[in-house]
């Protein structure tokens, strides 16, 4: 048996893996896959008010209201914390009412009105619940506070002084991973007793 060297090993592997890499015609078409260049499922033209402001979107039927916001409209204040509608880091309210813009298809919304934590301010300052929450040390990490923002906003609305146990209800769908829910609750409750809303002033 010839006794096989160091450099001819060598050699013949690398032969070997030479002729493994040379393309065997059978006749098969590559498949085609998608570089992005195009839309990648139908899509939609919709018209919708956001924070009072109209606009007019070309969105495919699957994205979402937060992607809408997010991704479109570039307001990024809407968080997406679990994305399956859990969580409540994504509330925003449509026609004043608050949902979960993750579980809420973009096109549902044409012909809507929809508010973000974004439309909260005002060029006169911060909105009443805004303070409130800033005073109390309501928002931890963040991550949760303008959904917390946009739920409390839909309750001062119709309810412009709120018990502790109606706050809680109210907030019942938003997720605080900081545990940090006593201080929204305050929060929430001292913005409806707040004499900062002057004479002839709503929560709105």
């Amino acid at each position: 048996m010839k006794k096989l060297s160091r450099r001819n090993f060598l050699e013949t592997t690398a032969a070997g893996i030479a002729a493994a890499a040379v393309p065997v015609e059978t006749g098969a078409q590559p498949t085609p896959t998608n570089q992005g260049t195009g839309p990648t499922g139908p899509r939609t033209t919709l018209e919708l008010v956001v924070n009072s402001r109209r606009h007019r979107l070309d969105v495919e039927d699957r994205c979402t209201l937060a992607e809408l916001l997010r991704d479109h409209l570039h307001l990024t204040g809407t968080k997406i914390g679990c994305d399956r509608g859990e969580c409540g880091a994504c509330t925003v309210l449509l026609d004043g009412l608050p949902i979960y813009a993750c579980s809420y298809l973009g096109v549902w919304a044409d012909g809507r009105s929809v508010e973000t934590v974004e439309g909260l301010a005002s060029p006169r300052g911060l909105h009443p619940l805004q303070e409130s929450f800033i005073e109390h040390d309501a928002p931890q990490c963040g991550f949760c506070t303008s959904g917390q923002l946009m739920s409390a906003k839909a309750l001062l609305t119709v309810n412009p002084q709120p018990s502790a146990q109606q706050v809680r209800e109210a907030l019942t769908g938003n997720l605080c991973r900081c545990s940090n829910y006593n201080q929204y609750v305050a929060a929430v409750v001292a913005t409806g007793r707040s004499a900062r809303l002057g004479p002839g002033e709503d929560i709105a």
